[in-house]
């Protein structure tokens, strides 16, 4: 008897655990509307394209006849760009928003997140707010979906800035949490409901040289806009689309704009060869590498990682 009982509040403690563990990860959807208050302050606005309201920030020199258009990575938002937007924007036209999928603008309609489908979205984004030619700027994903709109659209594109692009075959030593559980299909409807914040600290983490700098308001912006309604499932549409942007590595050699490459020496998800490798294949390419950065230099450290991209877009003038 002594050992049945004991037998039966070891079960009663370990679901007691797991449903208080639940209790404290439970995080269903959140409605745009909801998160518009913290996230999309002044100068954010929504503009209908393609079917969504896409959350965009439009900000400088209005005469500026090639805008700088920053393009986030994975899971991120417009406002990874807030720190170079303030530098550039007193001398030119900085636009930057939420890709489909991500941050507010939430899910494509018609859940296509091919990097083919990206770079026609910026172009379409470029003919409603009358750009005819821009500088693409892009970090992670944005940076793969920037040098595929310059060879999807060539002359839409006047030059590149490439931060820790995608592009290449994955040599990854760390792959965020998040990233890794977003792939496993049989997990998709509990983490549909279920978000613990510190793996998405953990994962923030982890793209960060210096982790000491992550703060809590920064893995609010991460938790808090992965809830938006829809952007938990796009997340999973996105990564299993990683091996098939691969094949189109063979285009990087086809770039024919001015472009620099920006590079954290300590970006374990996507390591630094790839980098060399983007400096070898794009020719009179222009590689700057930053030795105590990772993954999201523009994040990390705003002040020094615009300082190239300044005089890179200097020399264009």
């Amino acid at each position: 008897m002594k050992t049945l009982r004991l037998f039966r509040w070891v079960v009663f403690t370990v679901l007691l655990m797991l449903a208080a563990g639940i209790g404290l990860s439970w995080a269903p959807d959140r409605s745009v509307e909801s998160l518009k208050a913290r996230w999309a302050t002044a100068p954010s606005q929504f503009i209908a394209l393609q079917g969504m309201q896409v959350h965009l920030r439009d900000e400088g020199a209005r005469d500026d006849s090639e805008p700088i258009v920053l393009i986030h990575g994975t899971s991120a938002s417009l406002h990874t760009w807030d720190g170079w937007s303030e530098a550039l924007k007193g001398q030119r036209r900085v636009i930057r928003m939420d890709l489909p999928g991500f941050g507010l603008t939430g899910p494509a309609p018609d859940g296509d997140y091919r990097m083919e489908r990206y770079a026609d979205f910026i172009a379409a984004l470029m003919d409603q707010l009358g750009v005819r030619r821009a500088v693409l700027a892009g970090n992670s994903l944005g940076g793969g979906i920037a040098w595929h709109t310059a060879v999807r659209h060539p002359e839409r594109v006047s030059r590149l800035v490439l931060v820790d692009a995608t592009g290449y075959p994955l040599q990854s030593t760390s792959v965020p949490l998040g990233f890794r559980l977003a792939q496993i299909d049989w997990l998709q409807p509990l983490m549909s409901q279920l978000l613990p914040r510190r793996m998405i600290e953990s994962s923030v983490r982890s793209v960060y040289a210096d982790p000491g700098k992550v703060t809590p308001e920064l893995v609010d912006r991460y938790y808090e806009l992965t809830l938006r309604a829809g952007n938990r499932v796009s997340l999973s549409q996105r990564l299993k689309l990683r091996e098939t942007d691969e094949q189109y590595a063979g285009l990087i050699k086809t770039i024919r704009q001015p472009t620099l490459i920006l590079w954290g020496a300590q970006d374990q998800l996507i390591t630094e060869p790839s980098g060399q490798r983007f400096h070898q294949d794009i020719a009179g390419s222009q590689y700057v590498v930053f030795d105590a950065l990772g993954h999201v230099p523009q994040e990390e450290d705003p002040k020094r990682s615009v300082v190239p991209v300044l005089k890179f877009l200097a020399s264009s003038r």
